[in-house]
């Protein structure tokens, strides 16, 4: 069998599949012919994000999940399971988070952040598990971050204290990469297999108009320049087809080099 990046008859869910980042994975996963569903809180923002793919209806689709809430997390994979009688991949893309003071961060914003961040992904990893031991197969994709790797360089923030990354969030992401080695050790004899995607800097199109601070972000790569959402898309369809069977329990930084210098 000779293994491809096709996608076709994978029923792939994706958290917070509606964001800025979001769309591109999840319009390259529809492009390489997934069924894909995208899990979240908010249908109208789903539905202005892909206004445009409305010639995708059978393949795209809105489930509503909140996860920070266990029950809704179980209800989201009954439903999907029961539509399709099979989940192919999950991929752990949506966080919340508030705070961002080092040294001011309330003892409630550290445990939310906390929550957001890595717990949420947890009890999406907890309650997938039984569908996937079951098939004897299935893949998981989380997401972290380059400052889950790294420690931030705060002199890019000295001009733009606003984008200031907080304490909480790198914690949390490399918990996330730990987190990916767990389970994939866990579930490998299932058949199971568990891996991150780490972003660098991928900053928002609002962020984007802060020319200074984007600039400061150019230099710390090694390609000088920042991502591009379509730069961070390729990666999931290679771990979410078969050409990655082999493949688990692995970090892949998507970065530009900023964690390379």
């Amino acid at each position: 069998m000779v293994y491809t990046f096709d996608l076709k008859d994978k029923i792939i869910l994706i958290t917070g599949g509606y964001g800025y980042l979001g769309k591109a994975i999840t319009e390259s996963l529809l492009f390489h012919g997934a069924k894909v569903y995208v899990l979240g809180k908010d249908e109208n923002k789903f539905l202005d994000s892909f206004r445009e793919n409305e010639n995708l209806k059978q393949t795209l689709f809105f489930q509503n999940c909140d996860i920070s809430d266990t029950q809704s997390i179980k209800t989201a994979y009954s439903n999907i399971s029961t539509t399709n009688r099979k989940i192919d991949i999950l991929i752990n893309n949506a966080i919340y988070s508030k705070g961002q003071s080092p040294e001011n961060m309330t003892d409630e914003e550290w445990s939310f952040g906390i929550e957001g961040v890595l717990s949420s992904v947890f009890k999406c990893i907890r309650e997938i598990i039984p569908y996937f031991k079951s098939a004897k197969s299935g893949k998981i994709i989380n997401v972290s971050s380059m400052y889950g790797v790294v420690a931030p360089q705060f002199e890019i923030y000295d001009e733009s204290p606003n984008f200031l990354n907080p304490p909480h969030y790198g914690a949390a992401k490399a918990g996330v990469i730990q987190l990916t080695k767990y389970y994939a050790s866990y579930l490998g004899k299932q058949g199971v297999t568990v891996n991150t995607v780490t972003p660098g800097p991928f900053p928002s199109d609002t962020v984007q108009l802060s020319t200074e601070f984007i600039d400061e972000l150019r230099k710390k790569t090694c390609l000088n320049r920042i991502g591009k959402p379509e730069d961070l898309a390729g990666i999931f369809v290679f771990l979410s087809s078969d050409a990655s069977n082999f493949v688990t329990g692995q970090n892949f930084v998507i970065d530009g080099g900023w964690t390379i210098k």
